[in-house]
């Protein structure tokens, strides 16, 4: 570090982006999850390309040991790797090669396989002699956090519970890098070893002290292993013999120390956590026999954060840092804060004379299932820089970002001028815990969403606008009239806002119908006059349309390119105000979907029928229309995100999965314990429908089906009614 306070530090090389694919290869029972094949990735060769023109220095890329040799040591494939690692070459982006990625090893082998760490070793340098020019390895990701998930909770294979296990394993992971290493340099003397693991840390009440005091120097034990740190003063040291380590064992690796080239530091908004022996103030899920343990940030006010932590790492060690994983399963604007907070942290820890290299963009084409830690594929999707949903990979907010970074640009996406929810009060989910609030990092004047529009759609978006954090000001019609061209000009003079969303005439089909010419003037007239406003201003513009604008003569999903046949008024009025939009503003997002459910203040039909059938009675709903529920808070999620990315022209977005209301509605009766039987299928003339409907409105997308699937839809619209 800088010894002199008052001099300034020596100039360093810029920080540097470095990218990472999810490449999760692990084991539970006799399975082995593959993130490579749910994400596509071990699919499309092409992804290296769209990756390289981030401008990122270096790729963390899989040469995974169960994925070349998975059978028998001696029974190797390395076909998949040989056309990507020669393509990375060709693209100038530098691997840096992991072995294991959360992974036990082959089923020839496990981390309490006594010969482990030999089997590593001896892969290890025939991948080197294979790829002589790879300068840079990971022979074991995240061993400690490895071992804790396999060996000490039960998680992985071979899901053992105790002390003993993890021991065991972190001690062979430990020792399998080291001597991969050495095997990896005798072909290649001058190969990098970037160890990298969770740099959490632990916070505790008075009386949990004690716990959080031994995790968090047990969060250390790798690094010190291979540092050869690990003596008789080391503060575990008793705890390692206790849990089967032997003097010798541990003294070997003093003997054979081998430090990183660099430390690479992976943080995660679970990192940190909460030690609490009140275990009436949490879920039962939560508590172990002593105490509960919460994610910090929903308790504790006084957060380590990346930049503390960053601070922790170098004054213990001294080496070379890089943060080897940031990412946030989250909305869109919160994965630009939480990556741009984590380079702007970095920018700053290196001013004070610290060596950080690097800030990654973990899971740089999203992950599937780390909701459920890896032990079950359900399709539940985070997206990266890339969202691998649709027929090719689309980048996202956060790739135009990454380049900016890359480059030396600053971003100026609109949403980094407000903190994230880890930032803000309304972060808490318990009791808070500790003396102050961090001060929020920001960067200016937050410009606001405008939407325009009453009703159910307009209420979800400014609910959840507030819950993102997305500055938001909501005008109804009589607040603003958009036939009004020189009104809608002042309103954009006077909020600034960054976009505006055009949420007035969903889901009127009913009123459209008998106010025809008011309702064509207000929604085709008037969004023709705010897109023009829009475009002039160059701000971007989010309209709602429908699946009523299709006709119904057909049996498969309606994709966006189908031709539109409107039956109705509403529909009439919709697709006019989509072609109005689209001519004076190019750039506009439309967002088509269909009959909205969970929708703000219990009042969208489904809420109403189910609370009829609650007190006992009987309901009559459409049996005719095949349509896509579509969960409302799904919907303003994902259109918000689609926003925030810039996309433009026409998306179906809707819960994958189609019914009638009749069918639908029996549905939630049976899950919630209901009498299906009181649901009377009818035709939609015997309940007052005056406006024709098609008979069929499914919708699909060519775009990408980024929306959940309806069951999964139904699954938490049902909790959040338990609740």
């Amino acid at each position: 570090m800088n010894a002199n306070p008052s001099q300034p530090p020596k100039e360093q090389r810029p920080l540097e982006l470095w990218i990472g694919v999810e490449c999760t290869l692990n084991r539970v029972q006799d399975r082995y999850l593959n993130q490579l094949t749910v994400c596509g990735h071990d699919r499309r060769q092409e992804d290296l390309t769209m990756l390289a023109g981030l401008g990122a220095k270096r790729i963390r890329y899989p040469v995974l040991w169960e994925q070349v040799a998975p059978e028998r040591p001696d029974l190797l494939d390395w076909s998949w790797t040989d056309e990507r690692l020669q393509m990375l070459r060709e693209l100038n982006l530098q691997p840096i090669a992991t072995l294991l990625h959360h992974g036990s090893g082959p089923t020839y082998t496990d981390m309490l396989d006594p010969e482990f760490p030999e089997k590593l070793a001896a892969y290890a340098r025939q991948v080197a002699e294979r790829y002589g020019w790879l300068t840079a390895y990971t022979p074991v990701n995240e061993p400690l956090t490895t071992a804790r998930f396999s060996g000490l909770y039960g998680v992985w294979y071979p899901h053992h519970k105790s002390d003993e296990s993890f021991v065991r394993m972190l001690l062979n992971e430990c020792k399998g890098t080291v001597l991969a290493m050495r095997a990896i340099r005798e072909v290649r003397p001058d190969a990098q070893l970037v160890q990298t693991d969770d740099l959490g840390k632990a916070h505790a009440t008075p009386a949990m002290q004690h716990e959080a005091d031994f995790q968090n120097e047990r969060r250390w034990l790798a690094y010190d292993l291979l540092c050869g740190r690990v003596n008789e003063e080391h503060a575990l040291w008793a705890y390692l013999l206790s849990s089967g380590a032997t003097p010798e064992e541990l003294a070997w690796f003093a003997q054979n120390p081998c430090p990183p080239d660099i430390v690479g530091v992976d943080y995660y908004v679970t990192s940190e956590r909460f030690l609490d022996e009140r275990k009436e103030r949490y879920p039962a899920h939560q508590c172990g026999p002593t105490h509960a343990d919460v994610e910090a940030v929903r308790v504790y006010q006084d957060l380590a954060g990346i930049e503390k932590l960053l601070r922790e790492v170098w004054q213990r060690y001294e080496i070379p840092v890089a943060i080897t994983e940031a990412h946030l399963g989250s909305t869109r604007e919160e994965q630009l804060r939480w990556f741009d907070q984590f380079w702007q942290a970095a920018k700053r820890v290196r001013s004070e004379g610290a060596d950080i290299r690097a800030v990654t963009s973990w899971a740089i084409l999203g992950s599937f299932d780390w909701n459920t830690l890896h032990t079950e594929f359900k399709g539940h999707y985070e997206p990266g820089a890339f969202d691998v949903r649709g027929l090719s990979p689309r980048p996202t907010a956060l790739a135009q970002l990454l380049r900016a970074r890359a480059s030396g640009v600053e971003p100026q996406h609109p949403v980094l001028a407000s903190p994230g929810f880890w930032e803000r009060p309304d972060r808490f989910f318990y009791p808070v815990v500790g003396a102050s609030t961090p001060q929020a990092h920001t960067t200016g004047f937050a410009r606001p969403l405008l939407i325009l529009g009453e009703g159910r759609l307009s209420a979800a978006l400014s609910a959840l606008c507030f819950e993102r954090g997305l500055t938001h000001r909501c005008l109804s019609k009589h607040e603003l009239n958009v036939t009004d061209a020189a009104a809608v000009r002042t309103a954009l003079r006077q909020f600034q806002p960054w976009a505006v969303v055009n949420a007035g005439a969903y889901g009127q089909i009913e009123e459209a119908q008998h106010q025809r010419r008011a309702f064509w003037q207000r929604h085709a007239v008037g969004l023709a006059v705010l897109a023009r406003a829009c475009a002039e201003h160059d701000i971007q513009l989010l309209t709602f349309s429908s699946d009523q604008v299709f006709a119904g003569d057909r049996h498969a999903p309606y994709e966006e390119h189908d031709p539109a046949g409107p039956l109705n008024v509403y529909g009439r009025t919709l697709l006019e105000s989509e072609r109005q939009a689209l001519a004076f503003h190019p750039g506009t997002l439309i967002v088509r979907s269909s009959e909205l459910f969970g929708a703000s203040g219990e009042q969208d039909l489904l809420s109403k029928a189910v609370q009829v059938l609650r007190a006992g009675g009987a309901v009559s709903l459409d049996r005719e229309h095949r349509f896509s529920p579509t969960y409302l808070p799904d919907l303003v999620h994902t259109s918000l995100d689609l926003l925030v990315d810039g996309e433009r022209g026409t998306w179906h977005l809707v819960n994958r999965g189609e019914t009638t209301w009749a069918d639908f509605t029996r549905m939630v009766a049976e899950a919630r314990g209901m009498s299906a039987q009181a649901v009377r299928g009818v035709h939609g003339t015997s309940i007052g429908w005056i406006a024709p409907r098609p008979r069929y409105s499914a919708l699909g997308s060519v775009r990408g089906q980024v929306m959940p699937s309806l069951e999964h839809a139904l699954e938490r619209y049902l909790a959040d009614a338990a609740d």
